[in-house]
This record gives C-alpha cells, structure tokens and sequence, in this order.
C-alpha cells in the first residue's frame, strides 16, 4: 500500500448550539480542525460558518469531506450534512473520545443542562435534561456575572476565593438576580454570594443525577466546563471527582458529531 492510499479521508461534526455553532474535523484518528461562532437567527447559515472555520483550520475544503454529521438544536436546518444525530449521543462519544473512561457526563450549555450515563463504549444507557428553566445553564450565569458587573469567566475564579457560602434560596433567574441585589446591598461580599450561587446550582442539577446515578469517571463538558466555581461545586455536591477536558469543552457534542462521522463514512 502507498503512503497515499493510508492517508484516511476527513469527517466533520457540526454542533449548532442555542448560542453557539461549533464543528470539528477528524482525520487520520486525530483533530484537525475546528471552528465556532456564535449562533444567529439562521441555523444552517451558523453551522457552515462554523464548518468554515474548521475547514481553513484544517487546510482542506468541503468537497475533501467525506462524511458530515451535524447535532443540536440546528441540526434540523442542515441540509448540508449527511447525518444527524442527537446531542446526547454525540456529547456520549465526544466524551468517550477525549476520556474512554467516562461513564457520566455533566453537559451544561447555554439554555440547558444534561446529565448523561455511557457504557464502556461510549453508548448512552441513561439521560436525564432540563430545558424547560434557565437555572444550571450559561444564560443564567451570564445573568449574574452582568449583576456583579464582572465578564463571564471571573465568576469561577472568583468563587474560588469565598470564605464561607451564602446561601441562595432561588435558582429561578429573574427571583435569583433580584436575591442577588438585596444580598449585595446587605453587605455580603460578593466572591461569597457567588460561591452561593454555584451551590444553588449544583443542588439542583443533582436532582438529575438522582434519577441516572453518577458512576465515575465524571466528565464535565459544555461551555459552563471552563467554570472553575463550578466544577468545585459540583465535586462538593456529588461527592465525585469531575474530568474536566483540556480540549475545549464546548466542542465535545461537534466532536462526538465527527467521530460518528467517520463510523458511518467508513460503511458508505
């Protein structure tokens, strides 16, 4: 065989997301590209322009793609793909691809939050999602960080910094965000009050983990993943070591997406 015929055609996931759209590349069992941009008013118009910056990453073009799969709530408006699947499924071998260890994973993204149960291949056996409130998502933190006048990613570090908690009797964005305010103008400092809130948080999205179990290893994937507070006050309330990935955890659902790709690119 030449070394030609052993380079492996590339595949593509495409994740298009509440707010964001993200895509992967693999090629030859390893990434090679990816893109993400923010989700617009258009689904199929944000996951090419995501897929685009993937494929300039990767130095390739969409007629090189062999196989496209696309996931999340666009995957309906991507005539481009060949396959969809659901983000659960994806997140399930996106993990599995980064950490094959993982046996639950925590996906918290911008407008819900799942908690999902793999086998040791990476299947998913259990899932439990809430979409229907803002509480344990990156919209409801976006909400705080603008009351604490602070950007997004300060929230994590910040908590990390509490001396105690401050307990927050409502996960409810708009009850919270107006909790938050009294609890400010009362003196509690605010690296407390957000530590609180984190907690808040966490104790509610444990009430998934009651109805799917929590088997280790726990990996931690969506855009909240890059939240230090968070993880810490997950691992409290679970009483579990969280994974983390180093790979951007937002592009777990477009990588998984790929990786399905390649399986079912592989049989046509």
């Amino acid at each position: 065989m030449t070394q030609k015929e052993n380079i492996k055609p590339p595949f593509a996931g495409v994740d298009v997301g509440s707010l964001t759209a993200k895509s992967v590349i693999v090629s030859n069992g390893s990434i090679a590209g990816y893109g993400l941009v923010p989700s617009g008013l258009n689904s199929e118009e944000s996951g090419l322009l995501a897929l685009e910056k993937a494929l300039t990453v990767a130095k390739i073009t969409r007629d090189d793609l062999k196989y496209i799969v696309a996931t999340g709530y666009g995957r309906i408006s991507a005539p481009y793909a060949d396959k969809t699947i659901t983000e659960i499924t994806c997140h399930g071998r996106g993990a599995h691809y980064l950490h094959p260890t993982t046996r639950t994973i925590i996906d918290m993204g911008g407008q819900d939050c799942k908690a999902i149960r793999l086998d040791e291949k990476g299947n998913v056996v259990d899932f439990a999602m809430n979409d229907k409130c803002a509480a344990g998502t990156g919209r409801f933190l976006e909400v705080m960080a603008n009351v604490f006048k602070v950007k997004l990613n300060d929230l994590g570090p910040m908590s990390l910094e509490a001396k105690e908690i401050v307990p927050m009797s409502s996960t409810c964005t708009v009850f919270a965000e107006s909790e938050t305010i009294s609890l400010l103008a009362r003196g509690e400092k605010p690296e407390n009050i957000i530590k609180g809130i984190h907690h808040a948080i966490a104790n509610r999205i444990s009430g998934m983990f009651s109805r799917v179990g929590v088997e280790s290893d726990v990996f931690f994937s969506g855009g909240v993943a890059k939240n230090v507070g968070m993880k810490a006050a997950l691992e409290e309330v679970l009483k579990a070591k969280i994974v983390a990935p180093e790979y951007d955890p937002q592009l777990v659902g477009a990588l998984g997406a790929a990786v399905l790709a390649r399986s079912y690119g592989q049989k046509v």
